[in-house]
């Protein structure tokens, strides 16, 4: 049988994302792409970033022309998210007159291909909500980060373990196939795996679909990090089951963000950066009594990487800290602020919000934040109380992106050897192709171990040496307070955890976690805050204060 889909685009990512679909993914037959628009301004000042952007697939009842596929998705209002979400929506009818369990779960699996989902919805109608409820979620479940299902019945119960996944259910059928997700969601501990059931058989699509989002759709994402990058390419089931993730909702955590731009004159393009306040800070807060986390995206990200991906949003969801990101590196309507510009950042902001405690104020970012930060912690070492960064150390060299030279820093840390102590935290993925892990081959000039012994060097601790795989077989070298954390990731991703003590104080602390790709591990944000928060800075003296944690 000729394959033929019926599908509407409705929204795509922008060109950054576009350029990284795996270029043998091709459209499948019948896929009319005539809606793409060539380029897509980003508006840095609203919304989320295109980081796990929604990817949202709808399966009617039958097969719908073009103008009836965008009849159904005006009438479940999917495109009123776009001022918030810059989602993508395909309509996808069935194969033949009516769903075919392999011929159509093949056409799922050559769009899910084509479409980069990494943060997958599906809404099913009817009989399109039966071949979800039976043919796409038992097979591809660890996959999908949200189902909605219209009217749509479950005919079985499914024996064994499945990897989960949030559902809502509406309309007929709502409490059986209800009972039918429970079953699929009961043996995983994880408090994203949400099961919705809405009886009200009156509520119309775009009712259905907006307390669906709410209450489900939003609350998650998924995308695969193990054994390589996911940016780099994840097609269907190639990797195995996905990571389940809290997708970012400031205000559901009651945090509030402010987007400030500050205009700089004199020709100047301005500052950007995101201001998060829980939403109890206010001007009566106790003076210098609120934390500072600064963050930092990577190499041309969007300036809400961090605050979006890391798991530092949700972290202060709990902690209550005020949070900050920054587009450090510019942007072509915003200027790069270089080290001076974001020290000058912070202190505008302690000197604007007295709530802010300058004696705890650290900073983090992703791979060339990374790198910006480790560098702050060396340059600008007076301002923070810890520093670290996610799959990103020092290159040796004269520097790139902006940054500073190894050579340059490591000379910055000698000069302040014995005299200057600043706690490091590293976390990286030992499958990381960008940032490679070392190894007895790469030991020497690894970009890792060249900002472990920078601040060796400059906390007064003695340097690291040549690897000595009988030592520890991951990390070759002896660390203290050794031990591994499991998670509930992935294919059961591992965290090893080991510290570089100077005297009873860890000054170093290294987080790989293994098997793991260049990106984000949203857990080690907890980890990382929790090695943070022992350390303060005495902001007279600009000595460093240890209070194990």
């Amino acid at each position: 049988m000729k394959r033929k889909l019926t599908l509407l685009l409705l929204l795509a990512l922008p060109m950054a994302m576009i350029a990284r679909f795996p270029a043998a993914a091709q459209a499948p037959e019948g896929l009319d792409l005539a809606d793409r628009p060539a380029s897509l301004t980003v508006d840095y000042t609203k919304g989320h970033s295109a980081n796990m952007a929604p990817v949202v697939f709808v399966y009617p009842s039958e097969r719908l022309d073009s103008l009836a596929a965008r009849a159904l998705v005006d009438e479940l209002g999917i495109l009123d998210l776009r001022s918030e979400y810059p989602l993508s929506v395909y309509v996808a009818g069935p194969v033949g007159d009516v769903y075919s369990p392999k011929e159509d779960f093949e056409a799922f699996n050559q769009l899910f291909d084509m479409a980069w989902c990494t943060n997958l919805k599906i809404v099913g109608i009817g009989e399109g909500a039966d071949f979800v409820n039976n043919i796409i979620v038992p097979q591809a479940c660890g996959h999908i980060s949200g189902v909605l299902s219209i009217d749509g019945k479950a005919f079985r119960r499914l024996e064994g373990e499945y990897p989960g996944v949030p559902a809502y259910l509406a309309g007929r059928n709502a409490k059986r196939a209800g009972a039918y997700y429970e079953a699929i969601n009961e043996s995983n501990d994880d408090a994203l795996l949400t099961v919705t059931v809405n009886t009200d058989r009156e509520a119309s699509l775009s009712e259905i679909f907006a307390d669906a989002w709410e209450k489900t759709l939003k609350k998650a994402y998924r995308y695969n990090n193990y054994g390589h990058t996911y940016y780099e390419g994840t097609p269907y089931d190639k990797y195995g089951d996905s990571e389940l993730e809290p997708y970012a909702d400031w205000e559901d955590l009651g945090i509030r963000r402010d987007v400030v731009v500050m205009e700089r004159g004199q020709g100047q393009l301005p500052w950007l950066w995101y201001e998060y306040w829980p939403e109890e800070l206010s001007a009566e807060t106790a003076e210098k009594s609120v934390p500072v986390m600064v963050l930092l995206h990577g190499n041309t990200n969007d300036p809400r990487t961090q605050a979006e991906t890391s798991g530092f949003l949700q972290v202060q969801g709990e902690e209550r800290f005020f949070m900050v990101e920054m587009e450090w590196q510019g942007k072509p309507d915003y200027a790069p602020m270089g080290y001076d510009g974001i020290e000058s950042v912070i202190f505008h902001l302690l000197e604007k919000y007295p709530q802010l405690d300058p004696s705890r104020v650290y900073t983090q970012g992703l791979s060339a934040g990374s790198m910006t930060s480790s560098a702050l912690g060396i340059r600008k070492s007076y301002v923070f109380a810890a520093v670290g960064g996610h799959s990103g150390g020092l290159f040796l060299g004269r520097g790139i992106l902006g940054l500073a030279g190894y050579d340059s820093l490591y000379a910055d840390a000698t000069q302040k050897r014995g005299s200057v102590e600043m706690p490091y935290c590293s976390v990286l993925g030992t499958a990381d192709a960008v940032v490679p892990f070392w190894n007895a081959e790469n030991y020497e000039t690894n970009g890792y171990i060249n900002a472990y012994r920078a601040y060796q060097q400059m906390n007064g601790m003695d340097l690291l040496g040549s690897v000595d795989y009988s030592k520890d077989e991951l990390f070759g070298f002896d660390l203290e307070n050794r031990h591994s954390v499991k998670t509930n990731k992935g294919e059961g991703i591992t965290v090893e955890v080991g510290d570089m003590m100077k005297g009873d104080i860890p000054l170093i602390r290294i987080i790989a976690v293994r098997d793991y790709g260049h990106w984000n591990f949203q857990p080690t944000a907890r980890m990382m805050w929790d090695y943070f928060r022992q350390f303060s800075r005495d902001p007279e003296t600009k000595k460093l204060i240890f209070e194990r944690y």
